[in-house]
Parts: C-alpha cells; structure tokens; sequence
C-alpha cells in the first residue's frame, strides 16, 4: 500500500468541512491570476466568503466525503476545470456570483491569449509623437497616420476577432495604447445550493433589471387584483376605499341622500340653479342677481 503523507488526511478532513458546514458552496476556476490578484479577491470577500484553494485530486475526496452527509454535493466535481478552488459563503447563489463578477479586472495581454470578443481600435489621436510608431502600429494591422503633427488612428479597427489568438506584436501595441483586452478574475462553473447546481448561464442576470421586473410584475400584478376584484390582505382597504368612491358617486348621481351626500348635493343644487338662472336674468329677485356677479 502506498503511504499517504498525513498532511493530505488533514487537508482533505478540512475541504470536506468546509464543505459541509456551509449552505452555498461554488467551484471557482483561479488559474493564471497573479497571487497579489488572489490576495485581493480574498479580501473582497472576507466577512462574505471562504475561498479555499487546494489540489483538485484532494478536492475531489473531499467532495467524495462530503456526499455522505450532503446529498448532492459530489455532483460538483463535473465542473472542476483548471485550478480549482472551493467558494464556500452563506449567501444565495445569484448575489455571490454578482459580487464575484465585480473583483474581475482587466490586464495587458502578452500574446497567444484567445479572445472571447473582438478587441477594437477606435479612430482618434494617440499620445504618441511622429516617428517610428507610426509603422509599428501599421504592422499590428492599425490604420495610424500622422495628421497636424499627431499620430492617429485613421478609423476604427477590429484587429483581434472573437475566438482567434492575440498576435504578439498586436498585444505590444494595445498595451502601449493602454488597451487592456484581457479579463482577469475567478471564474465560478458552479455553485451548490439545497441540492440544486445553478451554472454561470443561469446566475449571469442583471439585479437590478431583475429587481425592477419583479416590481413591475408586482405591481401588474396588484392593478389586475384592484381591477377584477380579487381581495386578499393587500387589496382589501383599496377595494373597500374604490367601493365607498363608487357609491359615494351613485348616490350624488342618483340624489340620494344622507349625511355624507347631504352637503354635496345641496352644493349640487345651488350650482345648477346658479346656471339655470344665468341664461335668464329677467325676473331675478336681487339676492340671485348678487350670486351671479
């Protein structure tokens, strides 16, 4: 039997802990960040989130272990891709995965790096003075010229398409422009959650767009209730103040009267009669005449 250095049981016994003692648990791809990068993702996410990084051959017996107390939990080792590292928080799903999208920054690239959209030149002028530069940046494939004494880029330009590789020479003329094309961060393939998996393409939404959908739908949702007559707790003090509005109305309409309508209908009755006289002045008493002036 081969010997197992003790520090693996330990590390393994502590992954499968971690694992187990919080509610939402996420797969974290962290491969190719620099380590100050890391060191400041963590602390972007201290009091929020344990990041937790290891060996993925360990990662996975942990999640091995871990399914005997959370059923479910092993289902995370088919998004292990890269150096993995284990994301392990109290808070949902959806809001931990927002908060990770915002410790992402963007880098210089060094050539070789594949492009995930196209990265584009704008027209406009550089900083830089007339010389040499101008023919470098033809090179990389930049429509540059010197106009009025300054560099510019003539038009805008896509001189990397999405899916295709960053040339080298191309990569040294963005980061001289101060174009910096490639995103750096962890990247979550999975978070776990009361033993469902919710992947990237369900957890990328915009909370405040779904925030301000879930008030319009509320509030749809309240006018279909007043407009049907659907009564439950929150629609109850607005039908009964809708309902005294409508009678209130009949009753004026109808003249009926009471001590809520008496007022109005006597001033219903004054107005009409103050109308019906000024399109006959002959033989108005005095007192009909003053209310007129």
């Amino acid at each position: 039997m081969a010997h197992v250095a003790k520090w693996k049981f330990k590390e393994v016994e502590e992954l499968k802990n971690l694992l187990t003692n919080k509610p939402v648990i996420g797969i974290v791809e962290i491969g190719g960040i620099p380590a100050p990068q890391i060191q400041k993702m963590r602390t972007n996410l201290q009091n929020i989130a344990e990041l937790r990084s290891s060996k993925n051959s360990l990662i996975i017996r942990a999640f091995d272990e871990a399914e005997k107390k959370v059923k479910g939990i092993s289902n995370l080792k088919e998004y292990m891709t890269g150096q993995t590292a284990i994301l392990a928080t109290d808070i949902n799903p959806f809001k931990i995965f927002n908060k990770i999208k915002t410790t992402r920054t963007n880098a210089p690239a060094k050539g070789g790096e594949i492009v995930s959209s196209d990265i584009e030149v704008k027209a406009g002028t550089t900083p830089f003075k007339p010389g040499p530069i101008v023919g470098d940046l033809q090179k990389a494939g930049i429509p540059a010229a010197i106009q009025e004494g300054k560099v510019v880029i003539k038009k805008d330009k896509i001189v990397v398409p999405a899916g295709e590789k960053i040339p080298k020479d191309v990569a040294q003329m963005l980061t001289r422009l101060e174009i910096f094309p490639i995103e750096i961060g962890m990247s979550i393939h999975g978070i776990f959650e009361q033993g469902n998996i919710y992947k990237p393409d369900i957890l990328d939404i915009d909370m405040d767009e779904f925030l301000l959908n879930i008030q319009k739908a509320s509030s749809n949702a309240f006018n279909l209730a007043i407009e049907t007559s659907w009564i439950n707790k929150n629609t109850i003090e607005p039908l009964l103040n809708k309902a005294y509005r409508n009678a209130f109305s009949l009753a004026i309409d109808r003249g009926i009267i009471n001590k809520k309508t008496i007022k109005h209908l006597i001033s219903k009755a004054h107005s009409s009669m103050i109308s019906l006289a000024s399109k006959s002045k002959d033989g108005l008493d005095e007192d009909l005449k003053n209310m007129m002036t």
